[in-house]
């Protein structure tokens, strides 16, 4: 089969597709066909650097997720050919990804799944929409009552989680660095958007005087402190993301750095239960939400895809194909 494997570091121009054998069925294990699976920043972090850990089986395929149907489930009570999505528990880190035509998965990390989206926009959704579901109703317990704040809201992740928010019902107030891109988010339903940048916390205090019910925090540990006070009283602020490339707090004190009667929590991806990827895709059902693309590759032109991912620039999901 056609596959990515990286054994080392490289730049996005060096990424190439090999030949490798199809992955035998084991028991525990799935052998799914893939069809789109989508590029996400920690492969690119795992291309430019992470790979070299020891941590990190090499020669390694990488790829947290993707979408395809069953060819073999073993002893899993998966049926060939089912539709189902796959995403984390050390896909393309710990054993091979997607990053192929076949993928041979643990049985509990892939899901069935019943819509009428197609292969691309499926492909958006796994490691993304997972991330904000599960940040928005497990972390934040998010309603309908709730004014959300989502900070880095331009992202992958920020836009699923507006949409995922509107669909609930809440009051959404989105960031950006970009004022093209705050006109997109308000057209994708943000009841308000603030630009990031000096006084964000002044002209933000100034419009919403008693903070937000809900933050998620997708900048990172760059903006955290600021969040913390911009959370209204018995609010809850989940932290995500780490776009901002600030990665842990010196000298954080819980006592003086949480303001008393905010709540701070966290969301970690890597353990989508069954329930929650079903609670997931019913929600998108039910809010009618379609994923943005951003833009398409075949497998042959994964260097492409991951140059354009590099840049960040762009609005919604790249995803891959493996069709030529």
């Amino acid at each position: 089969m056609k596959a990515v494997v990286l054994t080392k570091p490289c730049k996005a121009e060096e990424m190439t597709v090999t030949e490798i054998p199809v992955p035998e069925t084991r028991p525990g294990w799935v052998l799914i066909k893939v069809k789109v699976f989508g590029i996400n920043h920690s492969e690119v972090l795992l291309r430019q650097f992470e790979v070299a850990q020891d941590y990190i089986r090499k020669p390694i395929v990488p790829g947290i997720e993707c979408v395809g149907e069953v060819i073999d489930p073993s002893d899993s009570e998966l049926t060939k050919g089912q539709r189902v999505m796959a995403l984390m528990g050390g896909m393309g880190r710990s054993f091979n990804g997607s990053y192929a035509e076949y993928a041979l998965l643990p049985a509990d990390h892939v899901f069935p799944i019943e819509s009428n989206l197609d292969w691309d926009e499926l492909a958006a959704i796994p490691e993304t929409f997972y991330t904000a579901y599960g940040s928005l109703s497990l972390s934040l317990q998010l309603t309908s009552a709730d004014t959300l704040l989502i900070r880095g809201g331009s992202s992958t992740v920020g836009i699923a989680a507006l949409q995922l928010a509107k669909a609930i019902g809440a009051t959404v107030i989105s960031t950006t660095r970009s004022e093209k891109k705050a006109d997109f988010l308000r057209d994708y339903g943000a009841d308000d958007v603030i630009l990031e940048g000096e006084d964000f916390r002044k002209r933000f205090l100034e419009k919403y005087p008693a903070g937000a019910t809900k933050v998620l925090e997708l900048i990172g540990a760059s903006t955290l402190y600021e969040s913390l006070r911009l959370t209204a009283l018995h609010g809850i602020v989940c932290h995500t993301g780490l776009l901002g490339g600030v990665y842990g707090l010196k000298n954080f004190d819980p006592i003086k750095d949480i303001p008393s009667g905010v709540y701070l929590t966290g969301f970690y991806s890597n353990n989508p239960t069954r329930s929650q990827i079903s609670d997931m895709m019913s929600l998108i059902k039910q809010g009618n939400i379609h994923p943005i693309i951003a833009e398409k590759f075949t497998l042959e032109n994964i260097s492409k895809a991951h140059l354009l991912a590099e840049q960040r620039g762009q609005i919604g999901k790249i995803v891959v194909t493996t069709k030529p």
